[in-house]
């Protein structure tokens, strides 16, 4: 049914991809620096603000007394430093459901238009977390050294934000908290500025929540830059393959990440990368200079340097040398070739062969029955308030850990997705296909590779770094599932293994990224599902995806048989057969007058 010559004919187009690819590194682009010393930085000050705020403020739960009154006390002290001061609150998804979340605002007009904003989030989801406030201690500082009478080229915002301690909310309206029509020069949000060891890396967080990339290039090698020259130490950044993966699954529960889907040019900088602190970290004052001195640094660069309003990027930063982004999606493109190209020809010669292909199609979607409805049910209980909580964007799990209300929701989904295997599934099986199907007949095995073709090819469009991902369950799959050939059951299961090795090794590095265990992973993937990160088409293909794993699963553990027409899933008998390859008419054993005249 699969022509293999066809298959090798579509990976002539993979060999000039990688040439194109080999000839596309382009050099990494210089940060901006600048030669004026950050010793206005007054490290000791911030240092005792930080203990003092920690003391007044223990508890500082999204939407709380205390987050209020830490937000009453910024903007005074902004106020003071000689800033325009303005406040907003609006209701946001928190780790504590929906509360009221106030933003203050600190403007102070440059010489330009052009702005830049530095961001601090002050809250935290557990007591004292004096770690946590070491971001709002160095963002006073900022404000007391770009305070009256100095003045900057460019215009400089300060923001404190309230919900970074789980879902940002108070971070995602800060694109339409700005005035409209201005010029952002970059982003710079603080993270955990103060923590004694460096446990988590790159301290320059260029992570998205959204597909529209990473921070830009420059942006991140200027900060990255600033903090080698005021810590003394070398800065690595994330390898490439940490890159691809982000960009494949953006996630992350930075602030940074709600800021750039908007368009804005935003980076973290944090000595933990994109997690918090926990509680009890001890933090070091020798820390928070550095990183603090840092901050004020890259601010000073961004001011005096040139322009650095650029839109996120897909481009990989290697060791050396920049991989350009539309690389990866003519190679991704170019491996899933082969593989669509011969989908096409079988699918039009099972066509051609009357084989039930259409009930192959309907019997795979029909396994991702139990998957939509689980996902449905998520999505429901996230509706309806009746899960903890729901942020709109990834949680470290230690704001928004596995407690005895989340376990309960996840059992519900849980048992839900058991109860519509057993009733919904085979319930779907025959309205879509009309009896018991046989995963060994041609038409399933056509109707599968054809489902499966579509997913990759609508996932390369909108992200070809998760089309990679695919790329060997296309190549794999495709070997294991055709009819032509018989394998043995073993192998048959470890063509299916080796296609799920990519999306397994992304799941562990997942659960890395957030310090999350097994359990603490299924949690995140419901609030990703009901507060909507993975938004409704991506679980869609999520959920094909899952029924035609289990489609594949359902032909390599069959054995191989001999499939007549009315094995076929197709309820209707074949009754003639015409084509190039099993024509059968008059003439084709010589029995015709045009043949006996030979």
């Amino acid at each position: 049914m699969l022509d293999p010559r066809l298959y090798r004919a579509g990976l002539i187009p993979l060999l000039l991809a990688v040439v194109v690819v080999a000839f596309s590194l382009a050099d990494r682009p210089r940060p901006v620096r600048t030669t004026l010393a950050a010793d206005a930085f007054d490290a000791a000050r911030a240092y005792d603000d930080l203990q003092e705020l920690a003391q007044r403020h223990p508890e500082r739960r999204p939407g709380s007394q205390g987050d209020r009154a830490l937000a009453d006390e910024m903007a005074t002290a902004f106020a003071e430093a000689g800033f325009q001061v303005r406040s907003t609150v609006e209701d946001g998804a928190t780790i504590d459901g929906s509360q009221p979340l106030r933003n203050v605002i600190a403007h102070r007009p440059g010489t330009s238009d052009e702005r830049i904003v530095v961001v601090a989030h002050r809250d935290a989801a557990q007591r004292g977390s004096p770690a946590e406030l070491s971001a709002t201690a160095a963002l006073l500082e900022l404000a007391r050294v770009y305070g009256a009478p100095r003045r900057t080229k460019r215009t400089l915002t300060l923001v404190s934000t309230s919900g970074g301690s789980g879902g940002n909310a108070g971070a995602a309206r800060l694109a339409s908290e700005l005035p409209e029509g201005v010029d952002v020069s970059a982003v710079l949000v603080l993270g955990d500025l103060a923590s004694r060891e460096l446990t988590r890396r790159p301290v320059v967080v260029p992570w998205s929540n959204g597909g529209e990339g990473l921070a830009p290039l420059q942006l991140r090698r200027t900060v990255q830059a600033a903090v080698e020259s005021e810590t003394g130490r070398e800065v690595p950044g994330p390898r490439a393959l940490v890159q691809g993966a982000r960009l494949a699954l953006p996630f992350t529960p930075g602030a940074q990440g709600v800021v750039a889907p908007d368009g804005l040019p935003a980076v973290m900088l944090s000595a933990r990368g994109d997690r918090i602190a926990p509680a009890g970290a001890p933090v070091s004052r020798a820390r928070l200079d550095g990183f603090g001195r840092a901050a004020l640094r890259t601010v000073t660069a961004l001011d005096n340097g040139p322009s650095q309003a650029a839109p996120a990027t897909t481009d990989l930063l290697t060791a050396r040398k920049v991989l350009p982004g539309w690389t990866v999606t003519l190679l991704s493109g170019a491996l899933l070739l082969p593989v669509a190209l011969t989908v096409v020809d079988g699918f039009a010669r099972a066509r051609r062969r009357r084989e039930a292909v259409g009930a192959g199609m309907r019997w795979t979607l029909a396994g991702a029955v139990p998957f939509a409805l689980a996902a449905l049910l998520t999505w429901v209980l996230g509706l309806v308030g009746l899960l903890p909580a729901a942020p709109g964007a990834p949680v470290d799990p230690r704001a928004l850990s596995l407690g005895s209300g989340q376990g309960v929701a996840l059992a519900v989904v849980g048992m839900a997705f058991v109860l519509a295997w057993l009733t919904a599934r085979p319930l779907a099986v025959r309205a879509f296909v009309g009896r018991r199907p046989d995963p060994r007949s041609p038409g399933a095995a056509a109707g599968l590779l054809v489902v499966l073709t579509l997913v990759a090819v609508v996932v390369w469009a909108l992200n070809p770094f998760a089309a990679l991902l695919l790329v060997p369950a296309l190549h794999a799959w495709l070997l294991a599932v055709t009819p032509d050939i018989r394998l043995p059951r073993w192998v048959g299961l470890a063509l299916l293994a080796l296609g799920l090795v990519p999306l397994v090794v992304l799941g562990v590095y997942v659960a890395r990224a957030l310090g999350a265990g097994p359990l603490d992973l299924a949690w995140q993937g419901l609030v990703w599902v009901a507060g909507g990160h993975l938004g409704v088409l991506g679980v869609l293909l999520g959920t094909v995806l899952a029924g035609c794993v289990i489609g594949v699963a359902s032909i390599v553990v069959r054995p191989h048989h001999d499939h007549p027409a009315q094995d076929s899933l197709s309820p209707e008998p074949v009754t003639s057969v015409r084509g190039p390859l099993t024509y059968a008419g008059p003439g084709s054993l010589g029995g015709t007058e045009s043949a006996l005249r030979r």
